[in-house]
This record gives C-alpha cells, sequence and structure tokens, in this order.
C-alpha cells in the first residue's frame, strides 16, 4: 500500500498541483517527474439538466485519472461547484461504473447524502474537495465499498452524496459515514442520512442517520 497515495499527503502536499501557468491555462512542458499513483482510476461527470433528453444522454464524461499528478491536473482545469448554474451535476466514480443508481455495482447498494443548504460558495468547493480527496485516498476502511460521489446544484439547495455498493453491511456504511463526519468539513451541526437505492425508489424510511451537533456524532 505504500505505492498508494493517501489522503493526509493529497491534503497537506497537493502533490501534483500544477504550477500557475498550466492552471491557468498555459503550455507546461513534462518533466518526466514521478507520478504518484492511486489505488484505483478515477472517472469525473457533468451533467446540465435538459427536461428533453434522458438521464443517460445528459451525462457527460469529463476525464479518467489514476494518479495525485492527474487528479489535480483535471481538478484546476474545470470550473468548482460554486460556478456552473444552477441544474448541473459533478459526479466522481471508480472508473467502470456509470453514475446512475440502475448500474450493476450500484443498484444493491445505497448512498450517504447530506443538504448543503445555508454555505458560502467557497465552502461548497471545499466541501465537494475534501469528499473527492476522501475518495481518491481510500480513506475508509471499507474503501471497497465505495463506488463514487455526486455534487448536485440547484438554486436553493445543494446536496453532496457518497454512494456505496452494499446496502446490507451496516458495519461498512456506519464507518464510512463516521469517516466521513471525521474529515469532511461540513460545519459544526448537520445531519447525514443513508437510504439504499431501492429504498429510495420505493418510497421507504432512511435507513441510517448520523447527527453532529458541536463536533459530536450521534447515531438513529
Amino acid at each position: 500500500m505504500d505505492n498508494f497515495a493517501n489522503t493526509n499527503f493529497l491534503v497537506k502536499t497537493k502533490k501534483g498541483k500544477p504550477p500557475a501557468d498550466e492552471s491557468s491555462g498555459g503550455v507546461y512542458k513534462s518533466r518526466n517527474l514521478k507520478k504518484h499513483q492511486l489505488q484505483n482510476t478515477w472517472t469525473l461527470w457533468f451533467l446540465e439538466y435538459d427536461a428533453s433528453k434522458s438521464w443517460e444522454d445528459l451525462l457527460s464524461e469529463v476525464d479518467s485519472f489514476s494518479t495525485v499528478e492527474d487528479f489535480w491536473r483535471t481538478y484546476y482545469r474545470i470550473k468548482p461547484p460554486s460556478k456552473p448554474k444552477s441544474g448541473c451535476d459533478y459526479m466522481l466514480f471508480k472508473k467502470g461504473i456509470r453514475p446512475m443508481w440502475e448500474d450493476p455495482s450500484n443498484i444493491k447498494g445505497g448512498r450517504w447524502l447530506n443538504v448543503v443548504d445555508n454555505t458560502s460558495k467557497a465552502d461548497l468547493d471545499i466541501i465537494w474537495l475534501d469528499v473527492m480527496l476522501c475518495l481518491i485516498g481510500e480513506a475508509c476502511d471499507h474503501c471497497d465499498q465505495i463506488c463514487g460521489a455526486s455534487i448536485r446544484i440547484r438554486r436553493k439547495v445543494k446536496k453532496v452524496s457518497i454512494w456505496t455498493n452494499n446496502g446490507k453491511d451496516e458495519e461498512a456504511i456506519l464507518e464510512i459515514g463516521h469517516k466521513l463526519c471525521e474529515l469532511v468539513r461540513l460545519g459544526s451541526s448537520y445531519t447525514l442520512q443513508y437510504q439504499g437505492h431501492m429504498e429510495v425508489f420505493m418510497g421507504s424510511e432512511l435507513m441510517y442517520k448520523l447527527k453532529v451537533e458541536n463536533g459530536v456524532v450521534t447515531t438513529s
């Protein structure tokens, strides 16, 4: 595992962050620098809502990356979540998994969801970056069960969700939820709720809820 980047390494060093001339659109010539391999290859998707198109037709694959350097290169070349107009989504999923609940890797799983409705644009960008770093840095003990994450940008409310592949594994679900509370800067008081994809479809109740008050996490 020493060959793979961890979350602390990604956050503290931002290894692979492109020089100023590249992130602003300039040309950066490779210096044959050693790249730091991620444990998985990830694909970033973008969606802009259009009522005349199907969900699959709306999905647009932005880029795939498998190293720390290529992640930062992609990150600095796209608009952060605070910039696109309302009706847009970003989604980051392991390569080969489409960001839709019908995908075979997702259909038996579910998602942790946080509604971000009273935060600044800068905080929204920080939250999404923290989520992505948790994913690509394999921060959770049960990271093998994580499929991806998404951020939904709407005028009145923004939603951040982390998708897992097994909605029956309580230990893994709760471990991932608690790790998100630990690492993602969601604020001092908020709620994370988990529901299986099929349960959402059937209109069933929530399966798990984590409530955070002044940094103290309670489970219900």
